[in-house]
């Protein structure tokens, strides 16, 4: 007896039963998860890096010994407070503290304001050498210190502004007003000009524009000016030492070498000092960095 064999094909319409997943297709911009673990990577092992200067002299300054950094392994026995209760107590801290926001505030008032203003006239206003006054404010970024010390000297003296608050100011504001009015002269290209035009359409006198309608645009931009006047006047040296006198009345950046003398140094009342210094900072910066970022990128987008 013979047997044939049958072959039935299924209809064309009925769907297979083996079925391949689609495959995802990365958007534009999307990352894969390999690119993203190396990117995060990356950026932890930067913020280590970053991070690891400030949690080695927050540790050191916890070490009652000045002689500590070097064999810093015995400082975890050992941590005290002790050398945060001397310099607040046994140093002129407070004087020290009173000194340096006198004069980086009245920096950054002042520097601030007249770096607007030249920004804001140069980028709206066309006046006969309106170039050539900006090349020579960057000139005069061009100077060292050690040139510049003599003759600020003998000028501070004819005024008598030697040992004086508002001498040291003035010598901080010629070293951030020329930097700062390039900054803002760059932001203030980028508001346009239609809203100077409204201003007067609507009565208002160029200060009132400059004051009601261009500054509030100009927060970012004066958030950068700002930040940098304090840190130029926070941390500088040089003229601080010559022209401030007075044991009262050195700032941090000064106070800080009393720690060290020809055959001694107190690294570890440095270190506890430098951590006390770094909280106004931190504050200040806090207050302005909803604009810092937005002011550094904007400011050089014309110019």
């Amino acid at each position: 007896m013979s047997t044939t064999t049958v072959k039935t094909t299924a209809p064309a319409d009925q769907p297979s039963t083996s079925t391949t997943a689609p495959r995802k297709i990365r958007g534009r911009g999307e990352n894969s998860r390999a690119t993203s673990v190396v990117s995060h990577g990356i950026l932890i092992v930067a913020s280590l890096v970053a991070l690891f200067p400030v949690a080695w002299l927050v540790f050191l300054s916890l070490g009652p010994d000045q002689d500590d950094y070097l064999h810093p392994g015995g400082i975890w026995g050992k941590m005290t407070l002790a050398n945060y209760t001397h310099v607040l107590q046994e140093t002129p801290f407070f004087d020290w503290l009173t000194s340096t926001l006198i004069v980086t505030l009245g920096t950054t008032l002042i520097g601030v304001v007249i770096a607007a203003t030249t920004g804001y006239a140069v980028s709206r206003m066309r006046f006969p050498g309106y170039r050539k006054f900006m090349w020579v404010l960057l000139v005069t970024q061009m100077f060292p210190v050690a040139v510049l010390m003599v003759p600020m000297y003998q000028i501070l003296s004819e005024l008598q502004l030697v040992d004086n608050y508002l001498g040291l100011i003035l010598v901080y504001c010629s070293t951030t007003v020329p930097y700062c009015a390039w900054l803002m002269k760059g932001y203030f290209d980028t508001i346009p000009f239609e809203i100077d035009e409204a201003g007067r359409v609507d009565g208002l006198s160029p200060f009132g524009t400059f004051g009601r309608l261009i500054l509030p645009l100009a927060k970012p931009g004066l958030a950068v000016a700002a930040f940098y006047s304090f840190l130029t006047a926070f941390g500088e040296v040089a003229f601080a030492s010559t022209f401030m006198l007075s044991d009262t009345k050195y700032t941090f950046a000064v106070g800080l070498q009393t720690f060290v003398s020809e055959h001694d140094a107190q690294r570890n009342l440095m270190a506890a000092t430098a951590v006390l210094i770094a909280i106004p900072v931190a504050a200040f910066f806090y207050f302005v960095q909803k604009n810092l970022v937005t002011g550094l990128t904007a400011g050089g987008t014309k110019g």
